[in-house]
């Protein structure tokens, strides 16, 4: 029997996939699906506060994003923009902190401020953080840590790469969820996510709602996170003495 570790994971981390399938398949144009795609983020906030997540990080933009069609990179900063200036009070008034995760050196001005300015609007909010990779790469972070530790002298081990990562203010994700029905990490928390539980849904992003997290939470509580040790550690002193016996 599984021996579930809390029925809430604290950290989910989401590649919210499938925006623009959603729109193709309804003939519009692939930004369309995008901006329903802030629609269902802000339903996806609401629902992980109103359970007791503490930490949600989404896969916004990758760096690899460029390589797309340079009217939906175009359309997405525009997103961007529009997006920062629309949410920053429903978050405020949601107790949300808004975090922001990436390089920002290939960011518009424009961008740059509006994301320093999210953040501090944001900063005191204790009930969600909110991790917004923006043209992010799990290879990157890791490559980025990993300089910033040589340029300080310092010796890179997994405890100092552990807390230059771009995420070392929360914990490492507990569960991580995938849509659009594809099966990859695509770069995404690959050193935060080595003990993460990964759950693929079919939905496309947009499709995302309750009771689709609720449907990845639950899978979560029926998992045996054993981190490397026996299923018969895990178990309480008096169970195992139980088995024993």
């Amino acid at each position: 029997m599984s021996r579930p570790s809390g029925a809430i994971p604290h950290h989910i981390a989401v590649v919210m996939d499938g925006n623009g399938r959603w729109a193709t398949r309804r003939f519009l144009p692939r930004v369309a699906g995008h901006k329903q795609g802030v629609e269902s983020l802000r339903r996806c906030v609401k629902a992980c506060a109103a359970r007791g997540v503490g930490v949600l990080t989404v896969f916004a933009f990758s760096s690899e994003n460029w390589n797309r069609p340079a009217d939906e990179v175009s359309g997405l900063m525009e997103l961007m923009v529009m997006a920062l200036g629309r949410e920053v009070p429903r978050l405020l008034e949601d107790g949300v902190r808004l975090h922001f995760v990436g390089a920002r050196g290939g960011l518009s001005e424009k961008i740059a401020n509006g994301i320093a300015k999210a953040e501090q609007a944001t900063a005191h909010n204790t009930k969600l953080v909110l991790n917004v990779c923006f043209n992010y790469g799990g290879r990157w972070d890791i490559a980025h840590a990993a300089q910033q530790l040589a340029l300080k002298g310092e010796p890179i081990t997994e405890e100092s790469l552990n807390r230059a990562l771009a995420l070392a203010h929360v914990p490492d994700p507990d569960l991580f969820i995938r849509t659009g029905g594809e099966q990859r990490l695509s770069n995404f928390l690959l050193w935060q996510s080595a003990y993460s539980e990964l759950f693929f849904s079919d939905r496309l992003w947009p499709e995302f709602d309750e009771a689709a997290l609720d449907e990845a939470i639950a899978a979560f509580h029926g998992r045996e996170r054993r981190f490397g040790k026996t299923s018969a550690q895990l178990a309480p002193p008096g169970a195992r003495a139980q088995e024993a016996a």
